[in-house]
């Protein structure tokens, strides 16, 4: 793209080679000279405390699959036990304030580039003064010098200018590892598995008009990402490329903020796959309908569970129309929120109905990289957990669907989930 896009952390892969020397904070110290293995640690530097917002999931073994009839007789999600690694899950599905948050990175970096970039490399993230970035004010008349950023006369509303959403660029590189893992590709030059990427950051605010026909919805348009009120609930028009955005936007600002402070690099923000989504939602009970367990969807004094359709279509009577706060309800055992209905969430996942029958039982997953010429059933991504327009079946933990991995919906949120090294384990 033409130098005005923002350019983010690259994900390299490094190979330490040490020497006679471990280093220690500032210092390095020599090792003895006797003749014996000490070894050698890639870096002592301290590592990062524990994400916000998540917990941690630890390690098990579940029954991957559901656990009632499959009243579709799809087929497609055969009961089967498989084992799971640790690993850390947003407590809460990513809301609107925290997606917010990505777009206005995003805007900022763009807008410093512009207003301050000459003589800068237009690619270098690093390069943007944060402190400078803090001084900008979106007033009519510095966004009339943001003329790359801006909407084009045709599409102002009493010819006011306003920065264009769909020039709300993201830039990131990364290794292909799976595809950088193949034996035949060995012996290729490490540029072959560097994929660039450019992604629209903003959410599709029209799908509350386009998800229902015939019906009222213009206000959640206008005002669900944007007015303050919605700030804690979930973010949805977000494809699953826009989410698979954030997260490596994620675990850019996380990163810079440790090299800053001369610490450790540690895992990568990622979407779950659907195993993990699984394991994750059941809390612990291995055979369970749902995250709180059989085989109800109220409780002993009548309270609905779950943000979902009750009845035959009584939408308000869980306590909520569309959807509700992100910490609403209550959480599993585990202590993660709705993981079942208000929004169904994206995974990492491929679907493919016949993907149980060869997965590993070992931390199971298939995925697919789809580039945007495939054809459309390589781009299918697995959805979980049911959203506030679908009825109680698709709140079981073990139903599957899926959506297109460029299409953005009303229903459809995500959390993220990262891997970190297990002496942060609770």
């Amino acid at each position: 793209m033409k130098g005005y896009l923002t350019t983010i952390t690259v994900a390299a892969i490094s190979l330490t080679l040490s020497s006679c020397f471990l280093k220690k904070g500032n210092k390095a110290r020599a090792l003895p000279d006797d003749g014996q293995l000490h070894g050698v640690a890639p870096t002592a530097r301290q590592s990062m405390q524990p994400p916000v917002g998540m917990v941690y999931i630890q390690p098990g073994a579940f029954h991957m699959g559901p656990n009632d009839e499959d009243i579709t007789f799809s087929y497609s999600n055969r009961n089967r036990m498989v084992s799971m690694p640790g690993f850390w899950m947003d407590a809460t599905e990513i809301t609107n304030n925290q997606y917010r948050q990505f777009v206005n990175w995003v805007r900022d970096s763009l807008a410093f580039k512009i207003l301050f970039g000459s003589g800068i490399n237009k690619e270098d993230t690093m390069a943007v003064d944060w402190k400078r970035v803090a001084t900008i004010k979106y007033d009519k008349t510095t966004i009339e010098k943001l003329n790359e950023l801006n909407l084009a006369p045709d599409n102002r509303l009493y010819g006011r200018p306003g920065i264009d959403p769909n020039k709300l660029i993201y830039h990131y590189e990364f290794f292909d590892l799976p595809e950088a893992a193949k034996r035949e590709n060995a012996d290729l030059p490490v540029s072959n598995f560097v994929i660039k990427r450019d992604q629209k950051v903003y959410p599709d605010t029209l799908v509350w008009i386009r998800d229902f026909s015939y019906s009222y919805n213009e206000p959640q348009t206008k005002q669900y990402f944007s007015h303050p009120a919605y700030g804690g609930y979930p973010v949805v028009g977000v494809t699953w490329k826009q989410a698979v955005a954030f997260c490596n936007w994620r675990t850019h600002i996380q990163n810079s903020f440790l090299e800053r402070k001369n610490m450790a690099i540690d895992g990568d923000y990622r979407l779950p796959n659907e195993a993990e989504w699984e394991y994750a939602a059941r809390g612990g009970r291995t055979n369970s309908m749902f995250p709180w367990g059989n085989y109800y969807l109220r409780n002993k004094k009548g309270c609905l569970m779950a943000n979902f359709k009750p009845g035959r279509g009584n939408y308000a009577e869980d306590g909520g129309f569309y959807t509700v706060p992100a910490n609403a309800y209550w959480p599993n055992d585990w202590g993660l929120y709705n993981m079942s209905g208000n929004v169904a969430e994206w995974t990492a996942s491929y679907f493919y109905e016949g993907s149980y029958n060869f997965m590993a039982d070992m931390s199971p997953d298939v995925r697919l990289d789809a580039k945007d010429e495939d054809l459309p059933n390589m781009k299918r991504k697995v959805v979980r957990g049911g959203s506030f327009k679908d009825i109680g079946y698709y709140l079981q933990v073990g139903a599957r669907n899926y959506e297109y991995q460029d299409t953005a919906k009303s229903y459809i949120g995500f959390r993220c989930v990262i891997d970190l090294a297990p002496k942060w384990k609770k």
